[in-house]
């Protein structure tokens, strides 16, 4: 095929489990992986499962993740030729896209022109509304100063203050009244500015006990664009998903077919390639509002694998080697139910406060339907520098009542010491009818708060605790003096080669 290119070395620029996740996808398609870390992230899991490693700057994100030029030092020294950014840190920063294209490296997501395009929020409102998509009311330019207070005050209280640059619940703020504004725009730009590099904010309106449904897209250079279906993401904590699930028990068929259709629509018309996701809110009519595009892979995306039987990052790969999409629209099909809980290094007991630490003894569940995309092992440290995200939890059935049954067990099964997590939060969640029902809306999560502490964790008995703390420092000791330890396994079995330690 005219323009095919096979990749032979692919570098991941990001860390935990999305890094844990490209690599095993690379494997699969017999690609050789890169690895680069922090020097928080030296014995993390994604480093010793690469195939090499680079060091690439001190643990603040600023310093290592974030250092566009630290990571094209590592691609030019390990000779890859693309690039997987993953989510978050650069994956929708259209300079660093750029700056690979430039060099002539590939970058496994959309060209940096249709990042810029639907990457920055402001500038998506404006081609959905071109396009005939309806948004949410709100400013379609980016606002400072006077400007936010404005147009707060047309659209009227309560309002939404959204970074416009990058997603993830960052530098997003619920705003009741006017006297909390100016406050509000102060933390929203601050922490627009820490995650993105990028402060600017831009107002909606917010409505009242909306729905979150966000549409999954493909696009190939070919110019196919389809969807693989829905996943509902109401399931949250100030604006950071919790759970997802597909198909969404709200969405009726015409419904469904309606916002694929939208989002098809808006996908072609900004020019999009690879993998994207369009987030919509929909309100208790059923009309549904253009929220925002994530010009990247999500999170969540092994709940859309799970009811497609579909490899998205394999797709990706394909994609960005100049391949066509293998199926159009009518080949695809919604099998059973997936529901995913991101297992966070959060205390649900403290108002979720963080919990970093080292994980000294951890059971993960497994069975029938049950996936676990992780990236941390015991005796792992969880850093205090980036996201706190342990794990993602997905239980596939052939409905949403199996589905719900199998992650019962499965949070019944895991169990996780030396730090907190937000597993007690989900089993008390799996109990509430409302959520059994499927009857929900982005309010649930603060409304169960408001009734009281979820339980704690359950501790494993002190024999198999003090056994994991045994082994770890048995570990620990072999890495301080390697010449008494036994041969590695995992360098013996050709799991990594290192560079830079």
């Amino acid at each position: 095929m005219s323009g095919v290119r096979a990749f032979k070395k692919i570098l991941v620029a990001n860390r935990g489990e999305i890094a844990v996740r490209v690599i095993r996808a690379c494997r699969d398609m017999g690609i050789r992986s890169v690895a680069v870390f922090s020097e928080a992230d030296r014995a993390a899991l994604h480093v010793l499962m690469a195939d090499e490693a680079w060091p690439i700057g001190g643990a603040p994100a600023r310093e290592s993740y974030l250092a566009v030029e630290r990571i094209m030092q590592a691609v030019r020294r390990s000779g890859a030729e693309a690039v997987h950014p993953g989510y978050g840190f650069l994956a929708e920063n259209a300079a660093f896209a750029r700056a690979c294209e430039d060099a002539g490296i590939a970058f496994i997501g959309p060209p940096s022109r249709a990042m810029e395009r639907m990457g920055e929020k402001t500038s998506a409102r404006r081609l959905a509304t071109e396009a005939g998509v309806p948004v949410v009311p709100g400013s379609l330019e980016p606002l400072a100063g006077a400007a936010v207070r404005a147009e707060a005050e047309r659209l009227g209280f309560p309002v939404m203050l959204k970074a416009a640059a990058g997603g993830g619940g960052k530098g997003l703020r619920l705003v009741p009244s006017l006297a909390g504004l100016d406050a509000a725009v102060e933390r929203a730009q601050s922490e627009a500015l820490s995650a993105f590099g990028d402060g600017r904010v831009y107002v909606e309106k917010a409505l009242a006990r909306p729905r979150h449904v966000e549409i999954q897209v493909l696009a190939d250079a070919q110019g196919s664009v389809v969807h693989l279906f829905e996943r509902e993401c109401s399931i949250q904590r100030r604006h950071q998903k919790l759970v997802e699930e597909s198909p969404s028990p709200f969405l009726d068929p015409p419904l469904r077919a309606r916002m694929g259709e939208l989002a098809v629509a808006l996908a072609r018309r900004a020019g999009y390639v690879n993998a994207g996701t369009l987030e919509f809110l929909v309100d208790e009519e059923r009309e549904p509002y253009f929220l925002e595009m994530n010009t990247r892979l999500q999170v969540e995306h092994p709940v859309t694998e799970m009811v497609t039987g579909l490899d998205l990052v394999q797709l990706q790969i394909r994609i960005a080697q100049g391949e066509r999409l293998p199926f159009a629209q009518e080949d695809l099909r919604q099998r059973g139910h997936a529901v995913e809980c991101r297992v966070y290094a959060e205390d649900p007991a403290q108002g979720f406060l963080p919990s970093p630490g080292r994980i000294v003894a951890l059971r993960v569940p497994s069975g029938p339907g049950i996936r676990d995309d992780s990236g941390v092992y015991a005796g792992a440290e969880v850093s205090s520098h980036y996201d706190p995200l342990v794990s993602k939890l997905v239980a596939w059935g052939a409905d949403r009542a199996q589905a719900l049954r199998r992650l019962e067990r499965a949070l019944g099964e895991y169990t996780v010491q030396g730090i907190r997590t937000t597993l007690p939060f989900f089993r008390r969640l799996l109990r509430d009818p409302g959520f059994r029902a499927g009857d929900y809306d982005t309010g649930l999560v603060a409304r169960l708060l408001a009734e009281g502490e979820p339980s704690a964790e359950r501790p494993w008995p002190v024999a198999v605790v003090a056994a994991a703390i045994h082994a770890f420092e048995e570990r620990r000791a072999a890495r301080a003096n390697p010449a008494a330890a036994r041969p590695s396994a995992w360098r013996g079995g050709g799991w990594g080669d290192v560079r830079g330690w």
